[in-house]
């Protein structure tokens, strides 16, 4: 009997290990790509909370590597797990995390367990901590050259001992089967939990042996109560295994304890709205296509790395490409699968390009026009109507699922959201006009994608559903916008 009470008890914490923790009448998630820890907090109280966002995965928070030429990839080598980064220190953000709780907005460290940094010229951390790579020491953790993997690179990923055992481009690869690794590992994550954070994402997880996270997972503490949780909460976890498939190590590899980054997602969901593949074909969108389980994916168009042409990327839409882009994430929104993720970024001309900052390296804060979207060199995807719309439209159909679907045998599709929103999307290059059953109560509504519900009118399109359920679509080719939705939530 006790076996059998063991065994329930890890199977529960497994599962819950794929909830984001979110508190209820929000979802989706954002990643504040290098925002500072002030900065997210006022975000949280000011927009992301009143707009329904269910939570931020911010940048890391670990103590890194400074890199002469500030790029934005000094993040990802940390020198020591202490927090002090070019986005605050640490009562920075233990203040952020506390702001954002209360907004209803959840925090998404993105942790880096697999490396240290580089070997660098005279390496120096954001805190003052210094180290010598070259020789494996690390001595704000402290780390020697007994914790690491030592004597070859990344150079064969069909063989996955080399790509888990080796460095990943020249970055100080630890060794997790080692106890003192773990503890360090546990001991970071577990400080994080308890200043309120809900999970984390794992930076380059495929590069490390899944019985070796599991253990680490597993040594993780309930989240904290004091910032809303439910006192058996567990973090959610997601891992980055970029799988696009044809390697030797897979995704299903990792599935079963946690959740994964699906990439897969984004790179199929672009090439539709770029029309390389029949929009008409989503009608089966999810596990068919090859993708996790819906409960096993983080979900997302586009994020930092492949943006940038890599990490997986050089074939999905970013922000660069608005139109499309902005159709791929509003059905990513509208449609139940996974748990998405909505990428904020900085404007990039060349790949290394660091946040916008001062001649002192210091990151700016967004400034934010009329419209409420931002400028300075800030980007902030999640500010966009088409988006944040979507977020609100995902809040009002929750629990629903998929029906009345509607194609026209091509790129033009439809499908409602139970009996509380329709949404629809034109990607061919001739004009949607169609009258669709929609599922929804009599009346009149606004399409969140063209304007907003103020003050009892519709500032973009207006749609009048019929007593039967149906309504007239109206999507023109030469439109800012390829999508229209509505939902109960903005009706007349």
């Amino acid at each position: 009997m006790l076996a059998v009470a063991c065994v329930l008890t890890l199977l529960g914490s497994v599962v819950a290990q794929k909830s984001p923790n979110y508190v209820p009448g929000h979802d989706g998630m954002v990643h504040l790509f290098e925002w500072t820890w002030t900065d997210i907090a006022e975000e949280c109280e000011r927009f992301l909370g009143p707009m329904g966002f269910g939570g931020v995965q911010v940048s890391p928070i670990q103590e890194n590597v400074i890199v002469r030429s500030r790029p934005w990839w000094e993040r990802y080598q940390p020198i020591s797990y202490n927090w002090t980064t070019r986005s605050g220190d640490e009562a920075s953000f233990r203040n952020m995390v506390y702001r954002c709780n209360r907004a209803g907005v959840r925090i998404y460290v993105d942790a880096i367990l697999n490396h240290m940094c580089a070997d660098q010229p005279n390496p120096i951390g954001t805190g003052g901590s210094t180290a010598n790579p070259g020789k494996f020491q690390f001595w704000a953790v402290p780390y020697g050259p007994e914790h690491f993997n030592i004597g070859c690179s990344v150079t064969n990923y069909n063989d996955p001992e080399n790509v888990r055992n080796c460095e990943l481009v020249g970055l100080k690869d630890l060794d997790q089967r080692k106890e003192d690794v773990r503890k360090a590992l546990v001991d970071f994550m577990n400080e994080a939990i308890q200043a309120g954070v809900a999970g984390f994402r794992i930076d380059a997880a495929k590069h490390m042996w899944p019985q070796d996270l599991k253990i680490i997972y597993e040594r993780l503490d309930n989240l904290n109560v004091d910032h809303g949780f439910q006192a058996d909460a567990r973090p959610y976890i997601f891992q980055e295994v970029i799988d696009m498939g044809g390697e030797a190590i897979s995704k299903q590899e990792y599935n079963g304890f946690a959740a994964v980054t699906e990439f897969r997602y984004g790179f199929e969901l672009s090439n539709a709205m770029k029309g390389k593949n029949d929009l008409k074909w989503l009608i089966s969108w999810g596990e068919s296509w090859g993708l996790l389980p819906s409960k096993d994916a983080l979900v997302f168009v586009d994020n930092h790395d492949n943006q940038r042409g890599h990490g997986g990327g050089g074939s999905v839409l970013t922000y660069k490409t608005s139109k499309e882009y902005k159709m791929a994430v509003a059905f990513m929104l509208a449609h139940p699968y996974g748990v998405p993720r909505i990428m904020s970024s900085f404007h990039f001309d060349y790949s290394d390009q660091g946040p916008p900052a001062d001649a002192g390296g210091n990151i700016l804060s967004p400034k934010f026009l009329p419209d409420g979207s931002c400028e300075f060199g800030w980007v902030c995807e999640h500010r966009w109507r088409q988006i944040y719309n979507m977020v609100r439209f995902r809040n009002v159909v929750n629990g629903t699922d998929i029906s009345h679907w509607w194609d026209n045998g091509s790129n033009q599709i439809g499908f409602s959201r139970g009996n509380k929103g329709f949404f629809v999307v034109n990607g061919d290059k001739w004009d949607l006009v169609q009258t669709l059953w929609t599922n929804l109560p009599a009346g009149r509504y606004c399409d969140v994608i063209s304007g907003n519900l103020v003050n009892r009118k519709c500032s973009g399109k207006t749609v009048e559903v019929q007593t039967d359920g149906r309504a007239l679509f109206k999507i023109f080719v030469n439109e800012e916008d390829g999508v229209m939705a509505i939902h109960k939530g903005a009706k007349l």
